[in-house]
């Protein structure tokens, strides 16, 4: 019996897979720290934006998130009429994807870059290239070796998810310099608001400046707006363009749009939030490298941590071990790092405890 088949390469794709959420239980707080999701929640702001827009629910958004555009705007300083807006950072590098990429193209991104990359290309029948990394960093000579005449796009994520480390911008200038003129860069800045290094900028001057770069982001990290799907992009008006014909018509929510407009403004929200990820940050650092286990230097709201392959003290055992106890953090096996786990930087209370909970793990038995 016939029925449809997927276009050619779907089915190669591996699934998404989130960082799992905790099994409550009575008796026993849990910490969902596997999905870098802040501690603080949205702005009050953004919830009281949020809650009033319970009155116009049987009303159509407008169509091209203009409230929202223009505040992003104005906290950046562009024009909005360069500026898309989707839900969440996801759908846009979809679309872009989906605009830019065919059959015979290739795309690259790096060694443990984040996995809707791979999907966005696969879905649109290119071919997903993987360039190598230095110190679980993008290594910008190992991007541009694998440049071929296939190649379209270059994803790079900066700071990158789940590594946590970051590219200096004279290395992004000197990447964009060294792609072909005709290959997109896409810039993927979901987690820029929590650097706080002189020499890092996440891409707005690369992109005003140049016709094949953009930049994407989030209100999922630092604004807490995870559960709402709201993302920008920054780009080229050509491609702007280009992207608004195949986007929905009303892709991003009224309630999305007025709480993220409201939370970009409460910049006194985001800045204690990031003052107590750099500070929690630096502490789990120290206490976890303490223990004699390597920790990845982060400039973002989580650290990877690498375990030994000891049987005893595997990362997969340690993950089992802090289950138990209600810490839940991320096991990175489909980002081919199975020997280590991705901690978000949660309360100070979850912190203490997860110090606490790696100090009896990695004890002697």
């Amino acid at each position: 019996m016939s029925r449809p088949v997927p276009n050619p390469g779907i089915l190669d794709i591996a699934p998404y897979v989130p960082g799992k959420s905790p099994v409550p239980e009575a008796g026993r707080k849990m910490f969902k720290l596997s999905a870098n999701e802040t501690p603080f929640g949205p702005s009050p702001k953004a919830m009281d934006a949020y809650r009033n827009a319970v009155t116009h629910l049987q009303d159509y958004p407008e169509g091209t998130s203009r409230v929202l555009r223009d505040a992003i705007a104005r906290a950046y300083g562009l024009d909005p009429d360069r500026i898309i807006c989707g839900a969440g950072s996801d759908e846009i590098l979809n679309l872009l994807a989906h605009t830019y990429l065919g059959p015979g193209d290739e795309a690259i991104s790096t060694t443990h870059a984040f996995l809707v990359y791979p999907i966005a290309t696969m879905a649109n029948g290119a071919t997903n290239v993987v360039a190598s990394e230095t110190d679980y960093t993008a290594d910008v000579d190992a991007i541009l070796k694998r440049v071929t005449p296939k190649t379209k796009m270059v994803w790079l994520a900066n700071p990158n998810n789940p590594t946590g480390t970051y590219l200096p911008f004279d290395e992004v200038r000197r990447l964009r310099a060294g792609l072909p003129s005709h290959v997109l860069l896409v810039l993927d800045a979901a987690y820029s608001d929590y650097v706080s290094r002189n020499d890092y900028e996440f891409g707005i001057e690369l992109v005003a400046t140049t016709e094949n770069t953009v930049l994407t982001h989030t209100f999922s990290k630092i604004h807490g707006l995870a559960a709402l799907r709201i993302g920008w992009m920054f780009g080229p008006a050509h491609i702007v363009e280009a992207v608004n014909r195949i986007r929905g018509p009303f892709n991003v929510s009224t309630p999305a749009m007025l709480a993220a407009a409201a939370a970009i403004g409460d910049t006194a929200h985001v800045q204690m939030s990031k003052a107590h990820t750099e500070k929690w940050r630096n502490w789990l650092t120290d206490e976890v490298t303490k223990l004699g286990l390597k920790v990845t230097p982060s400039v973002t709201n989580f650290i990877l941590i690498h375990f030994p392959e000891t049987r005893g003290k595997t990362a997969s055992e340690a993950d089992a071990f802090l289950t138990r106890r209600g810490l839940v953090l991320r096991a990175l096996d489909n980002y081919g790092l199975p020997h280590a786990l991705r901690l978000t930087i949660g309360t100070e209370e979850a912190n203490r405890l997860v110090a606490e909970g790696l100090r009896d793990f990695m004890a002697p038995a």
